[in-house]
């Protein structure tokens, strides 16, 4: 069954001034941004309202996941490739501090790389329904985070790691633990981004990810969507204009192609931005209005890229990315 009824409203999210934290390697910036503004892809026509992107380009490292580096290679890789900022898991950040790296260091290192470490990709058990599990899991998350504050990671996304087949969890109670999560990353200064799934039964729409964000009780909270969930959980992308730069600071970045449909397309579909056939010159402009600073980070599962050179499709990646962002701000323009 589908969760609880959703207030239709969503358009007014975040309404008013808020504050975020936004955290770099050895300084805390606060950022005052304005609440979200409608702006609806449907019917979008050219407008000469829409800016010059202030877009910021990471590598998610999932696209060399499967070449099997370590940290430090990656962050290597994606500095010769071009990108400002990387995504790490949370897992090779793990793996390299238990291999005896050193996280500060090579914190540092990015920065002389001029290289953000935008944010993390972290599976804490934040929403299940057993309260138990909850507490051990922030409980062991604060391990990882203490890890990633050596980094100088500015934000955690935040999957509905072990309630992905759940159907009977309140959104207002997912609100409530999230709210908790929110709480526990500003203790170590990042903020928290609700992930958008669109495979799973729970948490698999924007205004659902929407909602627990603006209900959770904490400013230190954004939306983490993706091109390839918001077409596999059957949100589209209309509603992305109703967020602002509090809202959205990390986008997931991809395409996919015109088959399967959603219903049969997998992580491993996923395609160079401008290989498939998402409306990404509708997309950008809309994010460029509204979350003018916002991260697109490149995010591809395609086993295909993981047995390329890792230097080889983190270069791709951001051209073809770069290509289409000034394809759709021409077309915006």
């Amino acid at each position: 069954m589908r969760l609880e009824a959703k207030d239709a409203n969503l358009s007014a999210y975040l309404t008013g001034s808020e504050q975020i934290m936004s955290i770099g390697f050895d300084r805390r910036q606060v950022l005052a941004t304005a609440g979200f503004a409608a702006l609806p892809l449907a019917g979008m026509s050219a407008s000469s309202a829409v800016p010059a992107t202030s877009f910021r380009y990471s590598l998610n490292t999932a696209t060399i996941q499967g070449q099997n580096l370590t940290l430090d290679q990656q962050v290597a890789v994606a500095a010769k490739a071009g990108y400002q900022g990387i995504e790490p898991w949370v897992r090779d950040v793990e793996k390299f501090r238990q291999s005896g790296g050193s996280l500060s260091d090579l914190g540092k290192k990015c920065l002389d790389l001029g290289l953000a470490v935008e944010s993390a990709i972290g599976f804490p058990e934040w929403v299940v329904p057993e309260a138990s599990r909850r507490q051990q899991s922030l409980e062991n998350l604060k391990k990882d985070l203490e890890g990633l504050k050596s980094l100088g990671c500015r934000r955690l996304a935040a999957p509905p790691a072990g309630a992905t087949k759940a159907t009977d969890i309140p959104l207002a109670a997912a609100a409530e633990r999230f709210g908790v999560l929110a709480r526990l990353t500003r203790e170590f200064g990042m903020v928290a981004m609700v992930e958008v799934w669109g495979f799973s039964t729970f948490l698999n729409r924007l205004g659902d990810a929407a909602y627990i964000a603006t209900e959770c009780g904490s400013t230190n909270s954004a939306v983490l969507a993706d091109i390839y969930h918001l077409y596999k959980g059957g949100s589209g992308f209309d509603g992305l204009g109703q967020l602002s730069p509090t809202g959205f600071q990390v986008f997931h970045i991809n395409d996919y192609p015109s088959a399967p449909p959603p219903a049969d397309i997998t992580d491993a579909h996923r395609v160079y931005p401008g290989d498939g056939v998402a409306p990404l010159e509708k997309i950008l402009p809309v994010l460029a209005k509204n979350a003018p600073g916002c991260v697109l980070s490149l995010e591809l599962f395609n086993r295909d890229y993981w047995k390329r050179d890792a230097n080889e499709v983190a270069r791709t990646g951001l051209e073809k990315l770069k290509s289409v962002v000034a394809r759709a701000m021409k077309t915006g323009s």
